[in-house]
């Protein structure tokens, strides 16, 4: 089910396909593989690396974000002759046979990410596979019925859902997998990681991945 899915530290993730996608790509190696895809939830410095992007981006490579991001953006993929593509929750859209659902992504009693400033996580169906990139966020109502096969899902608290607040997400949303991130970099640990697992057993399948240097 995970097949192809590399956690890459932190909410970094690449999943190798039919298409090459990264999700909010940070401290990447010195030569990491090529993108056809780059999902970015957020402006903040550890999902938004313009180091990176450019570390994995080809003249070929489409970027989808939200404003915020677009905006510091836009200089930097006009020189390179990237494509960026703007988007909200609620729009969905296909590239190439990839399709991408936007949803919201944001704190209920925490002003780190409001649902005002409009971050995203993204529900990316590739090669009959869907998997939902939660991005920096708490339980929310937009979680409720959500359908997917892979979720991955913050777990280190302060910032983001606790991992007692994550189990709770993904008996919510009740996919095959879920996978923990938003940990073992600023905040959270493999205590966390775990802890999750442990709350999800006999409930929901849950898959730790090992960090890819």
């Amino acid at each position: 089910m995970i097949e192809g899915l590399h956690w890459l530290g932190h909410s970094s993730f690449r999943w190798d396909g039919s298409k090459t996608i990264y999700f909010d790509p940070w401290k990447l190696s010195k030569e990491p593989k090529k993108s056809d895809i780059i999902c970015i939830s957020h402006e903040h410095f550890d999902h938004f690396s313009k180091l990176d992007i450019s570390k994995i981006s080809t003249a070929d490579t489409v970027i989808v974000t939200c404003k915020a991001c677009a905006d510091e953006l836009e200089p930097f993929t006009r020189i390179a002759r990237k494509e960026i593509k703007v988007f909200q929750a609620g729009i969905s859209i296909d590239l190439g046979g990839v399709k991408i659902k936007f949803l919201s992504s944001y704190n209920i009693k925490k002003e780190f990410h409001t649902k005002s400033s409009e971050k995203l996580g993204f529900v990316v169906t590739m090669d009959g596979i869907s998997l939902y990139h939660a991005g920096d966020t708490d339980k929310i109502p937009e979680m409720d019925g959500l359908k997917c096969d892979v979720a991955l899902l913050p777990i280190s608290g302060t910032y983001v859902m606790t991992a007692d607040e994550a189990a709770e997400a993904a008996i919510a949303i009740n996919p095959k997998v879920a996978v923990p991130m938003h940990y073992g970099d600023i905040v959270g640990s493999m205590k966390d990681a775990k802890r999750f697992e442990y709350l999800l057993k006999g409930k929901v399948e849950v898959k730790i991945l090992r960090k890819e240097e």
